[in-house]
């Protein structure tokens, strides 16, 4: 089993855990420490806890709950798997609210509500969705909940204060989109809890605050690309993205030109936008 930090925030931690074991390997005693969803995105497992088996598919969760103890095992087996698994901090689950024992399911069979999900945090892991992938965390955690409890939570009524927060924090966000800005920093810029933000936030402003975020260093990027003669890598750090190929696939996405092709655009080079056009 090799596990590897994807996100580590106070809030939500997210782990890629790939197993390799099989039908001759030995099953050992494992146990939760924290309340947590893994999202089984490969393979397949057994899982017994609470005097239940499960068996788990591409597409299944298990579900964590602290101090509960589990075990493993690959009896039929032969491919290993690998999950995508999200630990949350006590006061986010109290923030979800919902019954206790809705994080003692054990497991759950590949739901489309959680499915869906678990495939759009993988995207946001691969960076092919400019949704953060601590704001997917809370969305499953809520999802899951919902789904379990049978219970759907209304949306939040947005007060004038609260809208006043959202816009200053939107503002904040544009102003130092070039540093690193995670979930928890903007939340606690409004004074608020992540989980209360995020739904705040994208309630008032119709985009989640990451979203908010990569469109902010896009629209900047865009500007020095029209406006700056300095190289396309050093437009992609000065604006805050960290990695040269996830900017250059990110504006793509969003401009349906490369930044070099955007350049060439912008000093009058027609063609390039007559030729989208054309496709479209």
């Amino acid at each position: 089993m090799t596990a590897t930090p994807i996100l580590q925030g106070d809030k939500i931690s997210v782990y890629d855990y790939r197993c390799t074991a099989g039908p001759d390997s030995k099953p050992f005693v494992e146990q939760h420490t924290s309340h947590s969803i893994a999202y089984v995105r490969k393979g397949s497992f057994g899982c017994t806890k609470r005097g239940r088996s499960f068996e788990l598919v591409t597409g299944s969760v298990m579900i964590g709950h602290p101090g509960d103890e589990y075990v493993c095992t690959h009896d039929h087996h032969v491919c290993g798997d690998e999950c995508l698994s999200f630990f949350f901090h006590p006061e986010l689950v109290d923030a979800l609210g919902g019954k206790a024992d809705v994080w003692r399911t054990g497991c759950a069979p590949p739901l489309s509500e959680l499915m869906v999900l678990g495939e759009l945090a993988q995207a946001a892991t691969d960076g092919r969705s400019d949704v953060g992938l601590d704001e997917v965390g809370h969305v499953l955690a809520n999802r899951f909940v919902e789904v379990v409890s049978g219970r759907a939570q209304k949306p939040p009524q947005a007060t004038a204060r609260d809208r006043r927060r959202a816009v200053e924090t939107a503002l904040w966000i544009d102003a130092h989109a070039h540093q690193p800005i995670e979930l928890e920093d903007a939340a606690f810029e409004a004074g608020l809890s992540p989980f209360h933000f995020l739904r705040l936030f994208s309630s008032v402003l119709g985009v989640s605050p990451h979203q908010y975020l990569v469109r902010s260093r896009l629209r900047h990027a865009a500007r020095l690309l029209a406006d700056d003669e300095r190289p396309i890598t050093d437009v992609a750090y000065d604006v805050g993205f960290g990695d040269l190929s996830n900017f250059v696939r990110t504006f793509h996405r969003a401009a349906g030109v490369s930044p070099s092709r955007f350049r060439q655009a912008s000093r009058g080079n027609r063609k390039i936008f007559q030729e989208r056009l054309a496709v479209h």
